[in-house]
Formats: structure tokens, sequence, C-alpha cells
């Protein structure tokens, strides 16, 4: 795989949408259903939001998005990178990149929401430093699901 690159793009862009399909279509997998949260191409529109798509060899390899959550955080949606892509690091980036762009629009804290099915991504967090935060959205009271959040400091530009 040659350098991947990251674009910001359109929530209702053509690469996004193929992607988007491909991770509910793994939600019905591990679930038996796909993820239910009613999103908007607007939630991801700069200053309250972002969606990225990462490209290798020109292909679309994975996703991220951030939209806004209340006045101060920004929740994480859509993060998702193809099988064939995966071990490379890429979900460690988008991570990275979600958290600067919430950073930069002036959120203090990331949150996000996954479930018990998914253990790759859940260890991913926790090693990124993300810590069980007080469940929301429509996953609140689900008990497979598994709420995470993290502080965006200064810091994270020196850290990642």
């Amino acid at each position: 795989m040659t350098a991947v690159e990251f674009r910001l793009e359109p929530y209702d862009g053509e690469a996004a949408q193929l992607l988007i399909a491909e991770v509910q279509a793994e939600y019905v997998v591990r679930y038996g259903g796909p993820d239910e949260t009613v999103l908007a191409a607007s939630d991801f529109e700069a200053p309250r939001g972002a969606f990225f798509v990462a490209y290798a060899d020109g292909a679309p390899v994975a996703t991220g998005a951030w939209r806004g959550h209340g006045a101060a955080d920004a929740e994480m949606k859509r993060l998702y990178v193809r099988p064939s892509a995966r071990g490379l690091g890429l979900a460690r980036r988008m991570v990275s990149i979600l958290e600067e762009s919430a950073r930069r629009q002036g959120r203090a804290r990331m949150i996000l929401e996954t479930g018990i099915h998914q253990p790759e991504a859940i260890a991913l967090y926790t090693s990124l430093g993300y810590a069980p935060v007080t469940p929301f959205g429509l996953y609140a009271g689900e008990k497979n699901a598994r709420h995470f959040g993290r502080e965006l400091g200064r810091e994270l530009q020196e850290s990642n």
C-alpha cells in the first residue's frame, strides 16, 4: 500500500456512502442490525463537524467523522477501516485527525459509543486514553453499548 491521504469530504459523498454501507453491513453481522442513529450530512459540516475519508492507491479505505454534541463535546462517528487495510494503523491515525479537527473547532472533549461485539475498537480507544463516560444517545440504555470520552487538550499535538 502506498502513502495514505486523508481528505475532508462531505458525508453524502460517493466514497463516504460506499464505506458507510460497508460499516453498516458489518454492524448487521456483529449486532443483527445496522446502527439506527439518525445522522444528516449537515451534522458533519464545519464548524459543527467534519467527515474524513482515507485513500490508498486512489481507493477509499477508511472513514471517520465527528459532530457537535452539546456546547463543548464532539461525538466520533463512523470510524471504519476496510478489512484489506486493517492492521496498518489507519484507525489510530484517523482518530488523531478527528481529535485535532474537533479541537480546532473549539471542542473540549471527544466522546463516542461502541459495542461489546467490537473488541478491537474498545482496545483502540482505551489504548488512546479514552475512558468510560456517562452513556448518551440512542444506545444509552443498551447493555451491550459502551461509551467513552477523552479530553482534547493542547497536549494532543505533542502525543500524536
